[in-house]
């Protein structure tokens, strides 16, 4: 065993026994033998007990435990540790610039055990309230999260965009000194608007080609290789893996629809026409003949019998939505005011109404609101609908889902408020028929409005408890509940994947940031980008429907909950 893997059990030892409030002077006696078993000279694996304990640093206990190690490849001193703590805090404890103090409060003050939890309250704001933690530390932490992730090659959509866009910029600036009617296009999984971007795919359309393909191995922002005549590969500082393809001109068309459907869509398609030249992928379905086809909808051939029949939906738009649902102020664990909040919508995005959700009873790590609480904020509620001129808060609240499906306020409380989104927030350790049986009888309580997250996920750090999302689905739709499509770019759950079928079954579907400060509201975008994946319209968005048309909606609610 290397010296360097020596040095990281050891001080794994030490992070741990600190995480656990060990001696003092034993966790630094462990952490300053890591230190040194690093910078020796010679190989520790070669040295027998004896030998070991005479260096200087190491001693005789810690000798021993390098003797097991070497041994039996662990130390039941760590394993036993490892037992006591939750995966995901272990997984902390390697991250860079947050030690053990820090990790301890996180876990045992904060209750987060895994990294994607981490990133998410950092998200929300939440860090800076607990003692030793700063705006500056909280966003250490979260560069460190997006850092770890990077380093998997995978990236979220919200942080693969940008990368996506700024290149394609640099790449055109570098095309136009040769050719200044090049073109670039963003093609593949980006394009489609899936939530995991493993890869980025460009096309280049250039009539200098062959001078391209000498130079691209020069491109100083992401220095290309060639694959093949017309196929170039490489990685960004990021690590995101880069796919670029030349053609000429008159072949953009073609190359830009073969470089953006998955393989099953270009087949299915490429099946129907003759001619290999378009002026356009419009012009190109026409010929198969069929509607054209947007790109969020070319994940296999699923929609193309809607194509030959013209019945594809026409799907919804940033500019469709009129307010927004299922968001946090400062009553729990936002950043903004109730007021701060309803005039940024309505000055800011030109909304016409704010649902306000914050955190109910049981979430006391998010200051969640007791029955006294729920009252005062329901005053200022009615305060400022009486000032915000053309525009309305929604009374609303983010109500625990607990154990037994059960909601966390009782029937006098949940009858205050204009609408309910119902959440799980603990316990997510469930199987499917757990997690399934939890749900539909939140699902079933005659006042929950809206499902929230609803497998609570957390993309690329967390899988989400396992549900029979045709139950739950078939659920909501026999009791009128909606579904929301959280919109915050590492949930973003309802997963597309499901929208067809809950649309099938006429649920309607709500695209809800889920914000916790002002900036939060422009997730709605990533929401509305994965809504167009599944195949939602204005039409079955609850947050499309206008102020008018929503009131109404929470009004007929009420009603029928009294009949």
């Amino acid at each position: 065993m290397e010296n360097k893997a020596i040095s990281r059990s050891l001080r794994l030892l030490s992070q741990l026994m600190e995480l656990h409030e060990h001696n003092p002077f034993k966790i630094k006696s462990v952490a300053n033998a890591a230190f040194k078993a690093d910078k020796l000279p010679f190989r520790l694996d070669a040295k027998s007990a004896e030998e070991l304990a005479k260096i200087d640093g190491i001693g005789k206990s810690i000798a021993a435990k390098i003797t097991e190690l070497l041994q039996t490849g662990t130390m039941h001193e760590t394993e036993e540790l490892r037992a006591q703590t939750p995966a995901g805090v272990v997984e902390m404890l390697g991250m860079k610039g947050i030690g053990p103090k820090k990790i301890a409060i996180i876990w045992r003050i904060l209750c987060i055990e895994t990294v994607g939890e981490l990133y998410y309250a950092c998200n929300e704001n939440r860090l800076i309230e607990a003692k030793g933690f700063g705006l500056k530390t909280q966003e250490e932490i979260k560069r460190a999260i997006e850092f770890k992730l990077a380093a998997n090659g995978r990236f979220l959509y919200a942080r693969a965009e940008p990368l996506a866009h700024d290149l394609s910029q640099a790449l055109l600036s570098w095309a136009k000194s040769f050719d200044g009617n090049a073109r670039i296009e963003i093609a593949g999984a980006l394009r489609r608007r899936l939530e995991i971007i493993d890869e980025l795919d460009f096309v280049m359309s250039t009539d200098h080609a062959g001078q391209a393909a000498a130079c691209l191995s020069e491109f100083p922002d992401v220095p290309l290789v060639s694959v093949s005549e017309t196929h170039f590969s490489g990685q960004t500082a990021e690590g995101l893996r880069v796919n670029l393809n030349l053609c000429y001109p008159a072949d953009l068309a073609l190359e830009l629809f073969k470089q953006t459907g998955s393989a099953a869509h270009v087949e299915a398609v490429l099946a129907k026409v003759q001619a290999q030249a378009f002026d356009s992928e419009q012009s190109l379905y026409a010929a198969a003949g069929l509607a054209f086809v947007e790109p969020e909808l070319r994940e296999d051939a699923g929609y193309l019998d809607m194509a030959a029949a013209n019945t594809l939906p026409g799907l919804i738009t940033y500019e469709d939505l009129r307010g927004t649902l299922h968001n946090h102020s400062t009553w729990s664990d936002g950043v903004h005011s109730l007021e701060e909040m309803a005039v940024f919508c309505r000055d800011v995005l030109k909304l016409e109404y704010l649902g306000i959700c914050d955190h109910s009873k049981t979430a006391v790590y998010a200051h969640g609101l007791y029955e006294e609480r729920v009252a005062a904020q329901h005053r200022e509620i009615d305060e400022l609908n009486t000032r915000l001129d053309g525009f309305r808060i929604f009374k609303g609240i983010e109500s625990d889902i607990l154990g037994d499906g059960s909601l966390d306020f009782a029937e006098d409380v949940l009858k205050t408020f204009d609408f309910v989104v119902a959440s799980v927030h603990s316990n997510l350790k469930m199987d499917e028929e757990k997690a399934t049986a939890r749900l539909i009888k939140a699902i079933e309580n005659p006042y929950t409005t809206i499902l929230g997250h609803p497998t609570g996920r957390l993309l690329l750090t967390r899988a989400g408890y396992p549900i029979d999302y045709k139950k739950v689905i078939d659920a909501c739709a026999a009791n009128g509940v909606v579904i929301e499509i959280n919109s915050n770019p590492l949930r973003l759950d309802l997963d597309w994947r499901w929208h067809r079928y809950a649309l099938e079954k006429g649920v309607l579907l709500s695209i809800n940031p889920d914000a916790h400060r002002n900036e939060g509201f422009h997730d709605m975008r990533y929401g509305v980008l994965v809504a167009r994946k599944g195949g939602l319209s204005k039409a079955r968005c609850l947050n499309a429907y206008g102020l008018a048309e929503i009131e109404s909606y929470f009004e007929h609610r009420r009603n029928r909950r009294n009949m």
